[in-house]
């Protein structure tokens, strides 16, 4: 009697291994695409997408230089003087050379404040937007994967806060949080808690994301090969799902940052958000639109145009990310 024939099939083991490779290969094959010379010419020929990389550099690297570039320290109380309130640029009649851009109603240089005010708003504007993609990513990954119950739940959830604007969601959070924090507030609670309102208020377009390339993602061979050898849902997710969603995740939070620094900016101007003693963008605009009709307009001029220019720049550099990774363009 004859011995029957070894299978030839594959195990569930070799499978896995070879999708692993599959996708670790498919990784590899992405960030080729993401770096090579065709992402590199639609960058370099788009003069308007190059002079936006430039304007964006040069913006967080005076913000980040702000301590050694500055000409004078706002935060030093003790160097400001209330005769030098109100000075006007220097060009302008009665202008001093010492404050190139004029000063504001407490005396502090308007240069020098833009300089530090940028790198805080830059602050609460990236932080926010890792709070919002961490959550958004999670929160996506889990909808997508489990399903049933859980996917209905997180998404009526984000449908729900759809229905309110970003801004009145901020808003209402930073309300929720200084009433339950105003009696054990610490230095630095106010850069908490914007962090805070904004990043909630952002993380259902990462989400929704997230969640419809994970609902697709999910019942390829290489996430069932991985459920077959044992490997857990949650390393499932966030080792094979994950590299997956990362070009989409990137386009939003380009954009989003310059949306986060928006919302802090209209939160300052409303009165909620960093204290005037420290200064962001929109606490500068704030404060000089209580003087822009006796004449001071370079109080809130100058850090509006600040404001303006980065968020044009950053989302200039955010259409260009999400056209540069649609392989439908390519």
């Amino acid at each position: 009697m004859q011995d029957a024939p070894e299978s030839t099939a594959p195990s569930p083991v070799a499978i896995s291994r070879a999708s692993t490779g599959d996708d670790r290969n498919a990784r590899r094959s992405r960030l080729a695409t993401f770096l090579d010379a065709d992402l590199l010419h639609s960058f370099l020929r788009s003069k308007l997408v190059v002079v936006a990389a430039l304007l964006t550099l040069a913006i967080v690297a005076a913000a980040l230089l702000a301590p050694l570039i500055a000409p004078h320290d706002p935060y030093d109380l003790k160097a400001l003087s209330l005769l030098d309130a109100n000075t006007p640029p220097a060009w302008e009649k009665d202008g001093d050379p010492n404050y190139l851009l004029g000063t504001d109603d407490q005396g502090r240089d308007i240069l020098s404040t833009i300089l530090y005010g940028t790198r805080s708003s830059l602050l609460i504007g990236i932080c926010s937007v890792l709070l919002a993609s961490a959550l958004g990513l999670s929160l996506g990954l889990w909808a997508g994967y489990a399903g049933g119950r859980v996917d209905t739940v997180i998404m009526r959830i984000a449908d729900v806060q759809l229905t309110f604007p970003a801004i009145l969601t901020a808003l209402l959070i930073d309300g929720v949080a200084l009433a339950i924090l105003k009696h054990r507030m610490v230095e630095g609670g106010k850069f908490s808690i914007l962090v805070l309102a904004i990043g909630l208020s952002f993380w259902v377009q990462y989400a929704r994301t997230v969640r419809g390339v994970t609902l697709v993602e999910r019942n390829k061979e290489y996430v069932e090969a991985a459920r077959l050898i044992g490997i857990g849902p949650f390393k499932i997710m966030f080792q094979h799902i994950l590299p997956n969603v990362l070009g989409p995740v990137l386009v939003i939070a380009t954009i989003n940052l310059a949306l986060a620094v928006i919302t802090e900016a209209t939160l300052s101007f409303l009165g909620v958000g960093l204290p005037p003693t420290e200064p962001s963008l929109g606490t500068m605009i704030q404060v000089g639109n209580k003087y822009l009709f006796s004449g001071s307009w370079w109080m809130v001029a100058f850090p509006g145009l600040t404001l303006a220019a980065l968020a044009l720049a950053v989302n200039l550099l955010g259409d260009w990310l999400r056209d540069a990774l649609n392989p439908k363009l390519r």
